[in-house]
């Protein structure tokens, strides 16, 4: 049972880049200027971002990913020994009908000794901490995210014969990077798991056994790793997962409700809180919350982040209310979906849009649990 603090109003992470921070990383990757300049030009974006969330009184505040140009990529290509490969087209994110486009994810090899943590995302942290007296929370990508779309054809052999020892490396990297913030003063910590939602999806379930992977038993698998990575973490430090079914310039990639997982990962994986992408009618409902474990947090994604058009407050209490009827009240939360700008290029919504949907969230929250 949890009993970490846990805020009724919560975000994902990502947020809205400011259109001068995104200039700046095209400048450093054209040459144009060194590290130290693009650093400098994301502390003060990360400044006025950390203020924005503050100002309308969010408990738990973030850096907005604004150091990262994909919300991944920028973790996993630092681990010794991964490459990052070219797209798989069969995965390309499905055609949003209002607006359009295929975002395709890149894919991931294991080339040599999976190490370097204890490292990643320390300076980052610190320099978070640092903007705000509220709770700093920091955003991993999953170690799903290393191994799916490859699955043991992107690991080399001559370096892992064994699997075990490769899932065993793979922890022990997790585990150094979650006790060095903990070091560094950070209670509050999210994994990033979309992947497990692609377990939904009849076509993404087709391509994982096109690689020869049986779905089903990298489900649970991809459940034990995770609980490996966080079984270190100590007793006064929040861990959440998130999930969602993609989330790309305002596209998706997997659709499928959580009655195909629920009964295996829900109880099985052992975080705070679950986030969990409940914005559209590919969700599924709340059914398969009854396998949460007594005590565990869910924080209800009910309002979007793909589109600007607000919702309808009190159609999102009506949801919290039905999903009270399987989750206790007190362990509900509520949240945007997923990030507003997982890719650094950002869904298709303004600045003021995003602003007003977070103050919306804290209105239902404070409306709803005082």
């Amino acid at each position: 049972m949890s009993t970490k603090p846990f805020f009724h109003a919560d975000q994902v992470g990502s947020l809205l880049r400011p259109q001068n921070l995104l200039d700046a990383r095209l400048e450093w990757k054209a040459g144009k200027i060194s590290r130290a300049d693009l650093r400098e030009i994301e502390d003060t974006a990360i400044a006025a971002c950390v203020k924005m969330q503050e100002d309308l009184g969010l408990d738990a505040v973030t850096d907005g990913e604004f150091r990262r140009e994909n919300w991944w990529i920028d973790f996993i290509s630092t681990i010794d020994g991964i490459e990052i490969s070219d797209p798989d087209t069969d995965n390309a994110f499905q055609q949003n009908p209002e607006h359009g486009g295929n975002y395709v994810p890149k894919n991931v090899l294991t080339t040599g000794k999976i190490g370097g943590g204890g490292t990643i995302s320390i300076d980052d942290f610190d320099y978070l901490n640092r903007c705000t007296s509220k709770t700093a929370k920091v955003m991993i990508p999953s170690p799903s995210r290393i191994h799916f779309h490859g699955g043991r054809k992107a690991v080399s052999e001559d370096i892992y014969p064994s699997m075990d020892d490769f899932w065993s490396d793979i922890a022990a990297l997790y585990q150094a990077e979650i006790a060095a913030l903990e070091d560094h003063g950070c209670q509050y910590i999210q994994i990033d798991d979309p992947v497990l939602t692609y377990f939904l999806d009849a076509h993404l379930r087709a391509n994982t056994a096109s690689i020869g992977e049986d779905p089903d038993k990298l489900l649970g698998l991809y459940g034990d790793v995770i609980n490996a990575c966080i079984s270190k973490r100590r007793a006064d430090t929040q861990i959440s997962i998130h999930l969602c079914r993609g989330n790309a310039q305002s596209q998706w990639i997997a659709e499928g409700s959580y009655d195909a997982m629920a009964a295996e990962l829900f109880p099985r994986v052992n975080v705070d809180a679950w986030f969990l992408e409940y914005d559209d009618k590919r969700s599924g409902g709340f059914e398969p919350l009854r396998f949460m474990p007594d005590g565990t947090n869910v924080v209800l994604g009910l309002i979007t982040t793909k589109t600007g058009k607000m919702e309808d407050p009190d159609e999102i209490r009506s949801r919290i209310d039905e999903a009270a009827k399987v989750v206790p009240l007190e362990n509900l939360g509520l949240s945007p979906q997923c990030g507003f700008a997982s890719i650094d290029i950002g869904n298709k919504i303004a600045f003021d849009e995003q602003s007003a949907k977070l103050g919306m969230m804290l209105k239902i929250a404070e409306d709803v649990w005082g």
